[in-house]
């Protein structure tokens, strides 16, 4: 089955707004383009400019995908700190207001 040339198109397209340093994906991109504005590429060609993309891209998927991993396990402990502190403050601001009301009462027993 070949590739929908549109799609390809768009695809060619979205690659080359990135930034590669890759010579490999470079190259595969740049044979592409040309192939592209020469009329429709092979099937082969196109195969191996989908086996550079995937290749080249893969790698950084895994990269972010680790990385969300880890700001998501990180916000999670975040998440938990801020509710014991909340909680924590609660039990504070209630000691506060015991001692107070303790204190008032003294006060009040004491004269002025």
């Amino acid at each position: 089955m070949a590739a929908d040339p549109r799609r390809l198109r768009q695809l060619v397209d979205e690659v080359g707004t990135f930034v590669v340093r890759d010579r490999a994906m470079t190259r595969a991109q740049e044979t592409m383009q040309a192939l592209l504005a020469a009329g429709e590429p092979s099937p082969a060609a196109v195969a191996a400019y989908l086996a550079a993309v995937r290749r080249y891209f893969g790698g950084f998927e895994r990269e972010a995908r680790r990385h969300l991993s880890d700001v998501e396990a990180r916000l999670a402990k975040v998440s938990q700190l801020q509710f014991n502190l909340t909680a924590e403050r609660g039990v504070a601001a209630r000691r506060v207001a015991v001692t107070q009301g303790v204190l008032s009462q003294v006060a009040e027993l004491d004269g002025p």
